[in-house]
């Protein structure tokens, strides 16, 4: 027998390392799978039960924007957890706070699935839901830019988009099981039924996808980047105040390169599952199965995103998916106006896909911003400052319709801005670059 070692053999350093870079990969998204699944149930639920199960009013339009304020309000608290998770995410390491975060996570959700409603309790469901929001919001704050950073940190520098674009498909892949969860339950039960119970089901779903989440992230070891600095003595003393003072513009520059895949991405959802339903008269069956086919679309374009971010860079792919989403504002919305079916679920699935070009290499940009002592806490911190804007978009755009006699025009207007925030992003990007500073090489 030949003691020949192969280029795939254990013993090849660079095998050794696509490996860990793989096992890592897949335990982040499950992660952020997990982390999506729970978030995107309450933005599905805000627009189709929440403002009837917990916020009664005679005038729908108001129900419906104190529904999606609560929605804002986790939004809120994301900033607010980046804060907290990334200092710790940079004090004490990734591993220990990414464990943390989707045990929180899972929990609020579960006990979301649990709530009273309004008719049993009154006036302290909502108060409730809204807290159960804020504790989700936190913990979720700190989650998706440890996963991206811990993703990033394990990467060899070639395929560092590519790593870093995993995490990503636990966007498409949660919104695809709690929108086909809630299809499910809206098409197999009476709406009595859904609407006493059958809303309930996916929340508490959430409870078996945590356990399985923990025992997969557990299996995580920590990133050689944190190792090293824990080694050499370097970690921050100070990761948020550094970061601040010192990379304050690669915090405005993250912040517009995920403002598109968040807020574009509720804007063609979110709101128009809400405008569908009161405006257009569409079913929230229509909406919500449009919503799986475009989540469904979306993960080959996240795939593809990556690729082509090895290819020709992460920024260029912001720069095209923001020119793209420009491009393409109009008529979209257009085609959502016709009330069309077809038509809508279409316009529906080529929105989400211009704006997750740039979702699919926002961790390779945002990463590549900070170096790592303070990374977890740039990350996190500019990654929510986007999600606190996008959390707000479905809210700004129900206001605006209102003032508008429901014209469907000023949505188109609303996503060609988050264009071009996200396309300044992409352009300033490479120029602040740390040059690989703590990443892998």
């Amino acid at each position: 027998m030949s003691d020949t070692v192969t280029a795939e053999s254990p013993a090849d350093p660079a095998a050794t390392e696509r490996t860990v870079a793989r096992r890592v990969a897949v335990a982040a998204f499950v992660g952020t799978a997990m982390e999506w699944y729970d978030f995107f149930l309450f933005t599905t639920a805000a627009a189709v039960v929440f403002n009837v199960q917990y916020f009664v009013s005679d005038d729908a339009v108001t129900a419906t924007m104190a529904s999606f304020a609560t929605l804002a309000v986790g939004f809120v608290a994301r900033p607010l957890g980046a804060l907290l998770f990334g200092w710790l995410g940079d004090r004490i390491g990734r591993k220990k706070v990414l464990m943390t975060t989707i045990v929180g996570i899972g929990v609020a959700t579960v006990l979301i699935g649990l709530l009273p409603a309004y008719a049993s309790i009154g006036v302290a469901a909502p108060v409730m839901l809204a807290s159960l929001r804020i504790l989700q919001g936190l913990c979720v704050g700190g989650e998706w830019g440890g996963a991206v950073t811990i993703a990033a940190e394990n990467a060899p520098a070639s395929s560092r988009a590519v790593y870093a674009s995993v995490p990503q498909l636990g966007s498409p892949v949660g919104t695809v099981l709690s929108s086909g969860a809630f299809f499910l339950c809206s098409v197999l039960l009476t709406k009595d039924n859904f609407d006493a119970w059958g809303w309930r089901v996916p929340f508490l779903l959430a409870l078996p996808m945590l356990v399985v989440s923990v025992v997969i992230r557990r299996q995580l070891e920590e990133s050689p980047a944190f190792k090293a600095l824990k080694e050499e003595e370097t970690v921050a003393e100070a990761p948020l105040r550094q970061v601040f003072r010192r990379d304050w513009r690669q915090l405005l520059i993250g912040a517009s390169v995920m403002f598109i895949g968040a807020g574009g991405f509720y804007l063609v959802t979110t709101f128009v599952i809400s405008y569908g339903q009161r405006v257009l008269g569409l079913s929230s069956e229509l909406l919500l199965l449009a919503t799986v086919i475009a989540a469904l679309a979306e993960i080959p374009v996240i795939i593809s995103g990556g690729l082509l971010g090895r290819r020709f860079g992460s920024s260029r792919v912001v720069i095209g998916g923001a020119l793209a989403t420009i491009a393409l504002a109009f008529p979209v919305f257009w085609a959502i106006g016709t009330a069309n079916p077809v038509v809508v679920v279409v316009a529906i699935t080529v929105g989400v896909a211009a704006v997750s070009y740039p979702y699919a290499v926002s961790g390779a940009v945002l990463t590549s911003l900070f170096p790592a002592q303070v990374r977890y806490s740039g990350v996190a911190v500019s990654s929510n400052a986007g999600g606190l804007l996008s959390g707000c978009v479905p809210l700004l755009a129900t206001a605006v319709l209102t003032r508008t006699g429901d014209a469907i025009w000023p949505s188109a207007v609303i996503l060609t801005v988050i264009g071009v925030i996200a396309l300044a992003g992409g352009l300033l990007a490479p120029r602040h670059s740390v040059a690989e500073a703590g990443l892998k090489h």
